[in-house]
């Protein structure tokens, strides 16, 4: 899953071998298809890897009165790629572009807050975040991971951010099945007596007892997720048919936390079955912590071809919105768990299945721009391979990237631009 290599492949169209520890396990139930019942739901908290660190970001920030904190593995600020795709690979993974500082996405932010795109800020203040950036990491830089932590601090999050592990790009647990160092599938790694996983839940939760030891005594719940997507279809918006719950066998009858879990590029269900949920240690603490974790999955389509979440608008240009159809989507899987009180969210003045969004700007005629493709570059209209420049989107080739050749270039709709 290394998102660069992911996200070219948008623009131009693995081993196991560890040894568990001898105190974990490393097995899911067999899945009992199902719906989403109501639980008592005492906190709501999201977590993620790389394009799932970046959706779990989003939905914390857009929905604040939702979700009460965040446990992310290396991705970037909200909304670091501006509806880019040239930005989100250039910028918000590598750093060769200039990218919005913390503090103007923090300002961005109150913006929208004010507008009513996303939930007040002041909910963010307080909540718990926890961060993990390893050092053999090259998919996401340091310095964007470093953005993160500043973002959250900026708006008081209390944040916890660990990068002392020489993890790779992945997940990281006591049953991971790659090196530490890896950067390969299923993306979730080993690293000796580590264990960021009880780091992060007691930096949310406040304190955790240990993981079982035995094997697990809940049930995976396999779901429809077309029943929470707006307008029923979970592929038009790039999400798999099915998702899973795990549901320890205390929270069928007591209260129980809620945990959203979002795996990376390349790592949803239908193409690395059981990996994640198997290997991310989050079900044996969610079986000795009365803790449900819910693992929505997302699959590929066009523009999407390994399965990423949405942070950069690749489905959708309103993608960190509240009204985002992705963000709607994971939401309505909360509040079916009885996350926010259950139900559905009376104050949202949105119709998640219509196609516009009244805090933002009504659809203009399109303008022709001319610059240079060197200046179509910089501004995200266009990106570079091979020393030639393409039109974003449509990947039409525009000739030499340098300053003398010029183009005209008009966007038809976002993240996709054609010449005039």
């Amino acid at each position: 899953m290394r998102i660069t290599q992911v996200l070219l492949a948008v623009v131009a169209a693995v081993g196991l071998a560890t040894t568990f520890p001898p105190t974990a396990t490393a097995a899911v139930p067999p899945p009992t298809r199902g719906t989403l019942g109501e639980h008592d739901i005492t906190g709501t908290y999201v977590s993620g890897l790389s394009s799932g660190g970046f959706m779990a970001n989003q939905l914390h920030v857009a929905y604040s009165g939702v979700f009460q904190g965040a446990g992310i593995f290396s991705a970037g600020p909200y909304d670091c790629a501006q509806n880019s795709l040239n930005t989100a690979l250039y910028a918000c993974m590598d750093t060769w572009q200039a990218r919005r500082t913390p503090a103007q996405l923090v300002q961005l932010t109150r913006d929208r807050a004010a507008a009513g795109s996303v939930d007040p800020v002041a909910n963010l203040s307080g909540d718990s975040v926890w961060l993990f950036h390893g050092t053999n990491d090259n998919t996401i830089d340091r310095a964007v991971n470093n953005d993160l932590a500043t973002y959250y601090r900026d708006l008081g999050a209390n944040v916890a951010y660990d990068t002392s592990t020489g993890a790779g790009h992945a997940w990281v647990s006591p049953l991971g099945p790659n090196a530490c160092s890896s950067t390969s599938s299923p993306y979730v790694n080993q690293c000796g007596t580590a264990d960021p996983v009880r780091e992060m839940l007691t930096h949310l939760l406040g304190s955790v007892k240990p993981a079982t030891t035995s094997a697990l005594t809940g049930t995976l719940v396999q779901f429809d997720q077309g029943a929470h997507v707006p307008g029923g279809n979970p592929g038009s918006i790039s999400m798999g048919r099915e998702g899973f719950a795990y549901i320890p066998r205390a929270c069928e009858s007591g209260p129980c936390r809620l945990l959203v879990t979002l795996h990376g590029c390349y790592q949803y269900h239908g193409l690395v079955g059981d990996a994640l949920m198997e290997g991310s240690y989050l079900n044996e603490y969610a079986d000795t912590n009365d803790m449900i974790v819910l693992y929505p999955q997302a699959t590929t389509m066009a523009g999407n071809p390994r399965g990423c979440w949405d942070w950069w608008g690749y489905q959708s240009a309103r993608y960190p919105l509240r009204s985002g159809p992705q963000l709607t989507a994971v939401v309505n899987m909360v509040r079916a768990l009885g996350g926010a009180g259950g139900g559905t969210d009376p104050t949202d003045p949105t119709d998640p299945t219509d196609p516009t969004d009244p805090t933002q700007p009504p659809p203009t005629t399109p303008d022709c721009v001319t610059a240079s493709n060197y200046d179509h570059t910089v501004a995200g209209r266009a990106y570079v391979r091979t020393g030639s420049t393409y039109a974003l989107g449509s990947h039409q080739p525009l000739g030499l990237w340098n300053t003398a050749t010029s183009s005209t270039l008009k966007q038809t709709e976002p993240g996709y631009w054609v010449t005039c």
